[in-house]
Order: structure tokens, then C-alpha cells, then sequence
């Protein structure tokens, strides 16, 4: 789809954006766990983005992202009413719901984002969904009352304190086996390191775990290899072949590697960026 609009923007965190984009056919189609593509303009690169949620009556598809990089810089600095040039999508393998029992959903950093569709899909499959969020700190939380509305329990941890548990989601993960809570599904969300430390955790007891790839993908479409990944041996691509996984098929040492590519060329490029964005800018509200 082309010169898709803008429809609402808002600040959620500290460089941390959701945007709302007029997209009829994305939004009537897309399921949980999908992604789309964007391009800002002629010359801007493809990037994936999860699509948070969708209106299908009012045409509206939801994303949130995090300023990190040239693109995303870019988008931040957008407002109501411009257009991206190109939108593609829903792609990717939608999210596996069914009635699994218990599930517990975890989401780390702008993670909880793409995991919030996924806690939506599972509670309303009939799963008694416990949903554990966390953040570097308070400030940076992102959906905890979206999350709180559509789980039946809710775990918060922050790495100084701030607010919740004080330590790492995998830690009230880890209490709960510990306990002996019965957990039928895993599914975790947020930076790769996360992600590897959650499946180790549910590796012993044998708890099905399934993380979530988007993070390393770049083009979306296989085209780049920019998202090859070793899944039980076999050399996968995120964006077409997932982006989940069985956690404890991916090999996370060998994917951490791999993130380490392009960083010189990524902070090359940021660099090269003139960020226009105000500082401290208060979060903005319809």
C-alpha cells in the first residue's frame, strides 16, 4: 500500500512512539504475531515493525517503536497526518493460538508490544494467560494497563526498582517453576538476550517455549538474509520461515554473534542523522 497516513501519534516512553496508520486491508486481515514493512520515503530502507493491534471497522492498524536507528529516528520525528510512502503486509506466520491452559506471557523493554496482541490472542482462545512485563525502569514501561485488561494475573519487574519486582522477569519465572506452578506454554518477547535466558529457564522442567525473532529481522522478506537463524540445526529466516520459534531449538549464541554484523554500519548511519526531535517532549494524548 502506498502514502498511507497517519491517523494518531502519541509519545508512550522516553523515545518510545505509537502510531496508528490508516491501512483497511492490513487492518482487516492481520492476526497476532504479524509484522509489517515500511518505507518512509525514496530513499528510505524497508523495516519491520509488529503490528500492535487493529481496528478493522475504521481501517486503523496500531504500531509502536522505539528510536534507535536512522529509520526509526525518521518515523519519530512524523506527525498526524503526513504518510509513509510504502506499507507491506500482515506478513509473517501469525502467532499458534489454541487453548494450551496455562500461559505465561513475557515481555521485556518495547518487547511488550509485539507480546501484547499475543496475550489478547491467548486469553481470548480460553487460556488463563499470566502476563510478566519489564523494563529497565517505571518510565520506560510501555501497555500496562492494556495488558492488566486482557490477563488474569500480571508480574512487573524493573532492573532498579522503580516499580514491581526489583530484578529480570526470568527471576518470578523461575519462582513460580520453583513453586510448583503449572505452566502449559512460555512465550517471550523482547531483546535476544531475554529471550535465551527464558528458554533456559523452562529448558529443564520442559515447558514448550516459544520466542519471537522479530528483533533481528531487517528486509522481511528473506530477500537480504540479514535474519538467517540455526532453529534445531537447520538454518532458518525469521521473517518468512517465522518470526517464532521453539525456544529451546534456537541457537541464541550463534544469533547473538550474528546481531554484532552491522552495528559499525548501523551507528554510521545514525550518526549521520540530524535528529529534529524535541527533548523531553510530554506524552501526547487524543
Amino acid at each position: 500500500m502506498n502514502h498511507i497516513p497517519i491517523g494518531h501519534k502519541e509519545v508512550l516512553a522516553p523515545d518510545i512512539y505509537l502510531m496508528r496508520l490508516q491501512a483497511p486491508e492490513i487492518a482487516r486481515k492481520r492476526k497476532a504475531g504479524q509484522f509489517l514493512i515500511l518505507r518512509i520515503d525514496e530513499r528510505g530502507e524497508r523495516f519491520p515493525l509488529t503490528i500492535v493491534d487493529s481496528d478493522p471497522d475504521r481501517g486503523t492498524v496500531t504500531i509502536i517503536f522505539q528510536a534507535v536507528g536512522k529509520s526509526t529516528r525518521k518515523l519519530a520525528e512524523m506527525e498526524t497526518g503526513d504518510t509513509i510512502l510504502d506499507v507491506v503486509g500482515p506478513l509473517g506466520k501469525p502467532t499458534h493460538i489454541e487453548n494450551f491452559g496455562q500461559v505465561v506471557c513475557i515481555g521485556g523493554g518495547v518487547g511488550i508490544a509485539p507480546l501484547y496482541p499475543i496475550v489478547c490472542a491467548m486469553k481470548d482462545a480460553g487460556n488463563h494467560v499470566t502476563s510478566v512485563i519489564a523494563a529497565r525502569n517505571r518510565e520506560l514501561l510501555i501497555l500496562e494497563d492494556e495488558i492488566r485488561a486482557r490477563s488474569d494475573e500480571v508480574q512487573v519487574a524493573t532492573d532498579d526498582g522503580s516499580y514491581g519486582f526489583k530484578g529480570f522477569p526470568t527471576q518470578l519465572l523461575q519462582q513460580a517453576i520453583d513453586a510448583g506452578r503449572r505452566i502449559d506454554l512460555v512465550v517471550a518477547i523482547g531483546p535476544v538476550p531475554l529471550m535465551k535466558f527464558v528458554a533456559e529457564v523452562t529448558r529443564k522442567p520442559g515447558i514448550p517455549t516459544v520466542v519471537s525473532l522479530n528483533p533481528i529481522m531487517v528486509d522481511g522478506t528473506g530477500m537480504c538474509g540479514g535474519c538467517r537463524v540455526e532453529v534445531g540445526g537447520v538454518t532458518k529466516f525469521a521473517c518468512v520461515d517465522g518470526p517464532e520459534f521453539d525456544g529451546h531449538q534456537v541457537d541464541f549464541d550463534l544469533l547473538i554473534k550474528r546481531q554484532k554484523t552491522y552495528h559499525v554500519h548501523e551507528r554510521e548511519s545514525a550518526a549521520a542523522h540530524e535528529c529534529r526531535l524535541p527533548q523531553n517532549v510530554p506524552p501526547l494524548r487524543p
